[in-house]
Protein backbone atom coordinates (compact mmCIF):
# COMPACT_ATOMS: atom_id res chain seq x y z
CA UNK A 1 0.00 0.00 0.00
CA UNK A 2 2.78 2.44 0.93
CA UNK A 3 4.72 1.58 -2.22
CA UNK A 4 1.62 2.33 -4.30
CA UNK A 5 1.17 5.69 -2.57
CA UNK A 6 4.83 6.59 -3.05
CA UNK A 7 4.70 5.58 -6.73
CA UNK A 8 1.54 7.67 -7.18
CA UNK A 9 3.21 10.65 -5.52
CA UNK A 10 6.30 10.28 -7.73
CA UNK A 11 4.19 10.02 -10.92
CA UNK A 12 2.01 13.00 -10.01
CA UNK A 13 4.18 15.80 -11.39
CA UNK A 14 1.44 17.80 -13.18
CA UNK A 15 0.03 19.27 -9.95
CA UNK A 16 -3.39 17.66 -10.48
CA UNK A 17 -4.88 14.34 -9.50
CA UNK A 18 -6.98 12.33 -11.98
CA UNK A 19 -10.14 11.13 -10.29
CA UNK A 20 -12.80 9.05 -11.99
CA UNK A 21 -16.09 10.92 -12.30
CA UNK A 22 -19.25 9.38 -10.91
CA UNK A 23 -21.10 9.65 -14.25
CA UNK A 24 -19.71 7.44 -17.02
CA UNK A 25 -19.02 8.81 -20.49
CA UNK A 26 -21.29 7.79 -23.42
CA UNK A 27 -18.89 4.94 -24.23
CA UNK A 28 -19.57 3.49 -20.77
CA UNK A 29 -16.09 4.16 -19.35
CA UNK A 30 -15.79 6.67 -16.51
CA UNK A 31 -14.14 9.92 -17.56
CA UNK A 32 -11.27 11.36 -15.49
CA UNK A 33 -11.66 14.67 -13.68
CA UNK A 34 -8.66 16.82 -12.76
CA UNK A 35 -8.67 17.79 -9.09
CA UNK A 36 -6.15 20.48 -8.06
CA UNK A 37 -3.31 19.27 -5.84
CA UNK A 38 -1.44 22.32 -4.53
CA UNK A 39 1.84 22.08 -2.67
CA UNK A 40 1.69 22.51 1.13
CA UNK A 41 2.15 26.14 2.19
CA UNK A 42 2.67 27.37 5.76
CA UNK A 43 0.17 29.95 7.02
CA UNK A 44 1.62 33.44 7.17
CA UNK A 45 3.78 33.93 10.24
CA UNK A 46 3.82 30.25 11.27
CA UNK A 47 6.80 29.00 9.24
CA UNK A 48 9.33 30.05 11.90
CA UNK A 49 7.21 28.50 14.67
CA UNK A 50 6.84 25.23 12.72
CA UNK A 51 10.58 25.05 12.09
CA UNK A 52 11.29 25.75 15.77
CA UNK A 53 8.78 23.07 16.88
CA UNK A 54 10.29 20.45 14.55
CA UNK A 55 13.75 21.38 15.82
CA UNK A 56 12.58 20.86 19.40
CA UNK A 57 11.09 17.48 18.51
CA UNK A 58 14.35 16.38 16.85
CA UNK A 59 16.26 17.50 19.95
CA UNK A 60 13.90 15.52 22.22
CA UNK A 61 14.31 12.49 19.94
CA UNK A 62 18.10 12.78 20.13
CA UNK A 63 18.13 13.12 23.94
CA UNK A 64 15.65 10.24 24.28
CA UNK A 65 17.74 8.03 22.00
CA UNK A 66 20.94 8.69 23.92
CA UNK A 67 19.16 8.16 27.25
CA UNK A 68 17.58 4.94 25.99
CA UNK A 69 20.90 3.52 24.83
CA UNK A 70 22.55 4.56 28.10
CA UNK A 71 19.75 2.91 30.10
CA UNK A 72 20.06 -0.29 28.05
CA UNK A 73 23.83 -0.33 28.58
CA UNK A 74 23.49 0.26 32.31
CA UNK A 75 20.89 -2.51 32.61
CA UNK A 76 23.16 -4.91 30.73
CA UNK A 77 26.17 -3.97 32.87
CA UNK A 78 24.37 -4.17 36.23
CA UNK A 79 22.51 -7.34 35.28
CA UNK A 80 25.65 -9.17 34.24
CA UNK A 81 26.02 -11.08 37.53
CA UNK A 82 23.13 -12.90 39.22
CA UNK A 83 20.51 -10.70 37.56
CA UNK A 84 20.40 -12.09 34.05
CA UNK A 85 16.80 -10.99 33.44
CA UNK A 86 17.83 -7.34 33.91
CA UNK A 87 20.62 -7.80 31.38
CA UNK A 88 18.22 -9.48 28.95
CA UNK A 89 15.73 -6.62 29.34
CA UNK A 90 18.50 -4.13 28.61
CA UNK A 91 19.55 -6.02 25.48
CA UNK A 92 15.91 -6.29 24.34
CA UNK A 93 15.56 -2.51 24.65
CA UNK A 94 18.29 -1.73 22.10
CA UNK A 95 16.23 -2.64 18.98
CA UNK A 96 13.32 -0.55 20.29
CA UNK A 97 15.54 2.48 20.80
CA UNK A 98 17.12 2.08 17.36
CA UNK A 99 13.69 1.56 15.79
CA UNK A 100 12.37 4.73 17.40
CA UNK A 101 15.40 6.72 16.24
CA UNK A 102 15.03 5.36 12.70
CA UNK A 103 11.33 6.18 12.57
CA UNK A 104 11.97 9.68 13.88
CA UNK A 105 14.77 10.28 11.39
CA UNK A 106 12.67 9.05 8.46
CA UNK A 107 9.46 10.82 9.50
CA UNK A 108 10.03 13.98 7.48
CA UNK A 109 11.18 11.98 4.43
CA UNK A 110 8.11 9.73 4.39
CA UNK A 111 5.65 12.57 4.89
CA UNK A 112 7.42 14.63 2.22
CA UNK A 113 7.28 11.75 -0.27
CA UNK A 114 3.59 11.09 0.36
CA UNK A 115 2.53 14.75 0.14
CA UNK A 116 4.72 15.58 -2.86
Amino acid sequence: MLATLLAFAADNTQGTVDVLAAAPSPSGAPKPVNVPNPAPVAPEGLQAFGDMFLGWMKWVLMIGGVAGLFASGIMMTVGRRNRSSLAADGAAGIPWVLGGLTLGAMGALVVGAVLR
